[in-house]
This record gives C-alpha cells, sequence and structure tokens, in this order.
C-alpha cells in the first residue's frame, strides 16, 4: 500500500500520544487531531488491515505493529528536524511548527538527508 498523507499523520500522532501515555485508544487520537471519532475509527480500521497498527478488541488499545511504528519514527524525525532547521533560519516555533507538518509529507529522503546533514553541521559550530 501506498501510504497517504493522512495515514503517516495518523500513525506519527500514536507515535507521539504512545510516548506520553500507557494505552492510546482511538478516542485519544480523535481528540489529538480535532477529528471526529467516526473518521478515526475508518482510518484505524484502514491501518489495521494493511498491517500498520493492531487494535485490542477488549481494550481497545492501539499498538504500532513493525512496519507502522518505522513508517511513525519517520514521518516525526522529519517533523523534528524539518522544525528544527526552520527556527534555526528565525521562523517563530509555531510557523515552523505548522510547516514541518506539511514538509514532512512530500520532502524526499535524498533532500531530507541532506537538510539533517546540513543542520547537524550547523549546531557542532554553535
Amino acid at each position: 500500500m501506498n501510504m497517504h498523507e493522512s495515514g503517516e499523520m495518523y500513525l506519527e500522532t500514536i507515535l507521539r500520544l504512545s510516548e506520553s501515555r500507557s494505552i492510546v485508544r482511538s478516542i485519544d487520537v480523535a481528540q489529538a487531531m480535532n477529528f471526529s471519532k467516526p473518521s478515526v475509527s475508518r482510518a484505524m480500521k484502514n491501518l489495521r488491515e494493511d498491517g500498520y497498527i493492531s487494535v485490542d478488541p477488549s481494550t481497545g488499545e492501539i499498538t504500532l505493529l513493525s512496519k507502522g511504528r518505522v513508517l511513525a519514527e519517520k514521518i516525526y524525525e522529519r517533523h523534528r528536524v524539518i522544525t528544527e532547521s526552520l527556527e534555526y533560519l528565525g521562523v517563530p516555533h509555531e510557523r515552523a511548527q505548522e510547516d514541518a507538518c506539511r514538509i514532512e509529507h512530500v520532502i524526499s529522503d535524498e533532500s531530507f538527508a541532506a537538510l539533517k546533514n546540513h543542520l547537524n553541521e550547523h549546531r557542532e559550530k554553535k
């Protein structure tokens, strides 16, 4: 399956939520993303069917499966690096976060690697 931006956003949100709470459920994702519960339920069904997540039927707990975790971590890393790069250039934090959220889904692996290397080089010079 070719993952769409919305699927990547759901996976990233699940990852971020799992860092701050022991159990992540659909309602948590809906609140974090400001989406309706039915929309999130449909997305969770698709992600489950495509092997990105599992959902415990008795508790509703969402767990990232291996390929879901890999993709979520990739997107989240992009978000953090792009945000930091924009802030380094003087972009205010909120704007950098918003822009990173859009850029993280379309930037090529090659361009991201160059951006990340550039940021790391400049961090070392500080």
